[in-house]
């Protein structure tokens, strides 16, 4: 009796969910924890009610092109917002969007101040910060297809014709409307394209913006036949298949000028059609589930499903698909001969290979250290091949036989970051520009590990030597993801092994062992004052003085001699960038662990400059300056700051980068 009252409980329910809408989850949202959070009785809570209500209300009355933006209150109190549905979706669509958009989005973020809500047809965004005319490219949303194209050469080729070809006009459009849609053949296959900025951005912004996003497609979805790169100020699509309206209908229709009457309606006939479809589905539908459910009972659970299981079968067409025969990599990599060796790291040499098909490849040989069984060891380079993004250097593959663990990664010409700063020669091929490029490209690939990515990384080796550049000089992060392919004793948090590079240590984790985020970001901190100063931290020259470069970074911030830190080959640059920069690497080196920003806050700051910086406070190891006289008849330490000779004996100058990676 109560089973029978249960499906018919059942099928009144599905019959009032098939007559009403329900409310889709984001395909992607973003809560900003860091930037505040509001009380429910707080006066940014009534203006944040009051707003998304006016917007709601605002969406009849408006002739918009499908964007709105509304501000409101002053001070602490001030809540501004931004809702921009996609150029191809029709009035209604959009209208429905994103009012589905201003309830959900309180939903997931019930207290944050700064919040982002994405759906298929729009997106909405309330902040607490100033977001009009501001091109935001953080927090990155991808989503990636599973199918290769058949040709991914000239599919790829193809696709990026295509795309650039859409980010010009779509830069070009004006202040209502900057959207663009087309297609391009691509052999047997044709890719379709769509690209949209926020209309209150700079034609220049717009197109810098989605330049970075037609960038991320590379590192995320390259020979993929669906993708979508998604950011706050932008989008870019592409599929295989047509899947934008021709006509952009968001745009409202034209008054009607005829004379002539309207045609008569025909309401009834809707109705009527759409009464026999609910008679005919409802009873139908109750009667499937009525035979689901008797067979559920019948059987009597007598088996569970396998959780995961479609995850497991991309893992294994992935480990399948990533694993290389060694005699291949030997032959690429001449045996690997001396003359194709590129380096050598604490987890093993490198070696540069040709593939047979031309393809140049990286290949690091791991060191025979390892405690990790072959699945084991399979597993955790399937988990960092998934870590895609254009400033990270890209895992292609990997190799097993008997002890040999070999690692294929892209070929990245022009070497690491370290043989361009601290050259005398080739210094001078790095202006200002492109150390600024590079500085912003190292910020988006540690955020990345730390926040966008599907796994949270902690770098733990961020430096100069660690960054590759392209051929287009973009920073590329290496060693990103060795740490589980060793086993060491460690936990989450802290470790008993201190393992990195001398100099670029944050004080809590290379005397106590205690790691975070906030590890990298003060490496990070180091290695923008190098690149800014064009010479390596543990033996910064200052005429006849060898000095650390914190202790002297810090001594010109509180003497207001900051350029005396600045490479002299920069001089032609923007001298209010440098300053900022060498603002937010004092900020970055902070002792104080609580202190320093998180690398979310480090790329705002680098791409706002209307943002007010705090105040930083006295870096870690700081000391005073020494002679070379001093260093080679003693060392001394000053009696409030511990000196990082004291640190030697549990440090390796050469020591292998770590990472952690855990599922978030």
């Amino acid at each position: 009796m109560n089973f029978t009252k249960f499906l018919f409980s059942s099928c009144l329910l599905l019959q009032f969910a098939l007559l009403t809408v329900a409310q889709p989850a984001f395909l992607h949202q973003w809560c900003f924890n860091d930037r505040g959070n509001y009380t429910s009785n707080s006066i940014y809570k009534t203006n944040l009610d009051t707003l998304l209500s006016s917007l709601d209300s605002n969406l009849d009355s408006s002739t918009s092109n499908g964007f709105y933006n509304l501000s409101i209150g002053q001070g602490v109190g001030q809540v501004n917002a931004k809702a921009l549905c996609r150029g191809d979706v029709g009035v209604e669509d959009c209208k429905s969007c994103i009012r589905n958009s201003t309830s959900k989005v309180l939903e997931i973020c019930p207290n944050q101040k700064d919040a982002i809500g994405v759906y298929d047809f729009c997106n909405i965004r309330y902040s607490n910060r100033t977001i009009f005319g501001v091109e935001e490219t953080s927090p990155t949303f991808l989503i990636m297809g599973q199918i290769n194209a058949s040709d991914v050469n000239k599919f790829t080729q193809a696709q990026q014709t295509l795309l650039n070809r859409l980010r010009g006009l779509t830069a070009s459009g004006d202040s209502t409307l900057k959207f663009a849609v087309g297609d391009e053949g691509a052999g047997f296959e044709k890719v379709y394209g769509l690209t949209q900025c926020s209309p209150d951005l700079s034609g220049q912004e717009c197109d810098d913006c989605i330049g970075e996003a037609i960038g991320d497609i590379a590192g995320c979805c390259s020979g993929k036949l669906v993708g979508s790169v998604i950011k706050p100020s932008c989008q870019v699509w592409f599929d295989n298949k047509l899947f934008y309206q021709l006509t952009p209908s968001v745009i409202p229709p034209p008054p009607v000028t005829s004379l002539s009457p309207p045609p008569p309606p025909t309401k009834g006939k809707k109705s009527n059609t759409a009464k026999t479809v609910v008679i005919i589905v409802v009873p139908t539908v109750c009667v499937v589930i009525l035979a689901i459910f008797i067979y559920l009972f019948l059987r009597g659970r007598k088996a569970k499903p396998k959780e995961n299981a479609d995850n497991d079968v991309d893992d294994i067409e992935t480990g399948e698909s990533l694993q290389l025969e060694f005699d291949i990599i030997s032959v690429a990599t001449n045996n690997f001969s001396d003359q194709n060796k590129l380096g050598q790291g604490g987890f093993g040499a490198v070696y540069k290979g040709t593939l047979a098909n031309g393809q140049e490849i990286a290949v690091k040989r791991l060191s025979k250290n390892s405690g990790q069984g072959d699945l084991e060891f399979k597993n955790e380079v399937i988990l960092v091949a998934k870590l895609q993004h254009r400033n990270l250097v890209r895992l292609l593959g990997f190799c097993l036989k008997g002890s040999e663990r070999l690692l294929i990664y892209e070929f990245v010409a022009n070497t690491s970051l370290d043989h361009f700063i601290f050259d005398p020669i080739k210094c001078k091929n790095l202006d200002w520009d492109k150390r600024y490029k590079i500085i912003c490209g190292i910020a988006r690939g540690l955020l990345y590990l730390h926040e966008d990515s599907r796994l949270r990384i902690i770098h733990r080796d961020m430096k100069a030597s660690n960054i590759l550049l392209d051929e287009e000089m973009n920073p590329k992060i290496a060693d990103f993801g060795m740490a589980r392919l060793f086993v060491m004793d460690q936990t989450q948090g802290n470790t008993s092994r201190i393992v990195g590079t001398y100099g670029y240590m944050a004080p809590e984790y290379a005397m106590h062992g205690h790691f975070s985020v906030k590890t990298d970001v003060f490496s990070f901190g180091v290695l923008l004052l190098e690149i800014l100063s064009g010479q390596r931290n543990s033996s910064f020259r200052n005429g006849d003085n060898i000095e650390d470069l914190l202790s002297f970074a810090w001594r010109s911030w509180r003497e207001g001699t900051t350029m005396n830190l600045i490479d002299p080959n920069l001089k032609d640059g923007s001298s209010g960038e440098m300053m900022r920069c060498f603002h937010i690497g004092l900020l970055c080196v902070q002792d104080n662990v609580a202190n320093r920003p998180t690398m979310a806050s480090v790329v705002l700051m680098l791409n706002s400059f209307s943002l007010t910086l705090p105040v930083p406070s006295q870096p870690a190891f700081f000391m005073h300056t020494i002679t070379e006289s001093d260093m080679s008849s003693s060392s001394r330490v000053t009696e409030s700051t511990r000196s990082r000779d004291e640190l030697l004996p549990i440090l390796s100058n050469n020591e292998a980068s770590i990472t952690d990676l855990d599922p978030r």
